[in-house]
């Protein structure tokens, strides 16, 4: 297990999520500080005010952090109810989003509900999407326990289960009303699921901040062993480029595409490991396998992919495919994927470590198998 390391002196830092679209919401809050999650109850009374509230969470978190949150919410006074699901992707099913949403149902709850996501990245696109469909809409919150879950998936919006065909083909656009990221809940996270987190934070620098990148690399060893000044300057950097890309494109019309980069192949990958990769180990081979489709189509400075090879390392992260995966079946995959568009696949690329491609435009570009194939093959271990 990691285990964070006494730091210095930790402070709320928050962010706001501003939307230009004028579709939704005017936006929320992400506040991030070292026992943020014990001013809940007051955060839901001010900014989440309902009266019934659905906790939901993995049987993993259900052990850990369940009881705490609900006894927090009872003791202020607040109606609270914890429903959980078993740990793992593969939960992340129609079936189980069925289940949950039953369950509500016989437990009573009315449009005065909101629901609280409780754990990682499935939870929070599994309790999205019940939140979002259930009685037509209920508010969200965002309470991320994994450094992957504070750093992306708990900002933006999107919710949704995967089926056997892909991974998050079916779900929503669905703002949370707030979210309370902990980094002391970080003390119980498997050092892998560190790791993980670490390449979502690898691609933000890679899309957008050139400078972050390089810190990255320079403070890998602290990061992996969740220092807390380290670990909170990282998740607040990394909240912040994401915060600002979805406030500007909220639904992927655009800019918001370049936070896809790595996850076309990566996605693929990941589910040709049947999820046995994690999200982020398989999102770090995208990143360097379409960095290399990038340089070969003459869209990404030549050597950027070593640089990603070398920072994703750096994380003790995988930077090739597989032995066992045949390019074949890694492309066969990525023509399901929920950013194909008339059966033609996408893919978000850079210019270059800290500046996105404009691609057409719309950021992104349409690449020939050829292309894809030779990358993969490339970028294979042999």
């Amino acid at each position: 297990m990691a285990m964070i390391r006494d730091g210095g002196r930790q402070v709320q830092k928050v962010v706001k999520v501003s939307f230009n679209e004028g579709r939704g919401p005017s936006g929320y809050e992400i506040r991030i500080a070292s026992g943020v999650l014990d001013s809940l109850p007051t955060a839901l009374a001010e900014d989440v005010p309902a009266h019934r509230y659905a906790v939901v969470a993995d049987s993993n978190v259900r052990a850990l952090y369940g009881d705490r949150v609900l006894s927090l919410l009872r003791d202020a006074g607040l109606t609270a109810d914890l429903f959980s699901f078993p740990a793992g992707e593969s939960s992340k099913t129609r079936r189980e989003w069925a289940r949950l949403s039953d369950e509500l149902v016989n437990a009573g709850l009315g449009r005065d509900a909101a629901v609280l996501a409780l754990g990682g990245g499935v939870t929070g696109d599994l309790a999205g999407f019940v939140a979002s469909t259930y009685l037509r809409g209920l508010p969200l919150v965002q309470l991320p326990t994994s450094l992957l879950a504070m750093i992306d998936s708990s900002v933006g919006g999107k919710t949704g289960v995967d089926t056997k065909a892909g991974k998050n083909l079916i779900g929503t656009f669905h703002q949370p009303a707030l979210v309370l990221a902990d980094p002391q809940t970080l003390s119980t996270l498997p050092a892998p699921e560190v790791r993980s987190g670490l390449a979502e934070a690898v691609k933000h620098g890679a899309i957008a901040d050139a400078g972050y990148f390089g810190w990255i690399a320079g403070a890998s060893e602290p990061l992996l062993c969740l220092d807390s000044a380290a670990t909170a300057q990282l998740i607040a950097r990394s909240v912040e480029i994401k915060a600002a890309v979805v406030g500007a494109d909220e639904y992927e019309g655009g800019l918001r595409k370049t936070l896809n980069f790595g996850h076309t192949i990566g996605h693929a990958v990941e589910a040709l490991s049947k999820f046995e990769l994690l999200h982020g180990e398989s999102i770090a081979i995208g990143m360097v396998v379409e960095a290399t489709i990038g340089e070969a189509i003459g869209t990404t400075r030549a050597g950027t992919a070593d640089q990603l090879r070398d920072t994703l390392g750096r994380c003790g992260l995988p930077t090739h495919v597989p032995a066992d995966f045949a390019p074949e079946a890694i492309l066969d995959l990525t023509r399901v994927d929920k950013k194909a568009r008339a059966g033609r696949v996408e893919y978000s690329l850079l210019e270059e470590i800290g500046v996105s491609s404009r691609g057409t435009g719309k950021y992104g570009m349409l690449v020939a198998n050829e292309v894809v194939m030779s990358a993969l093959e490339e970028n294979r271990i042999v």
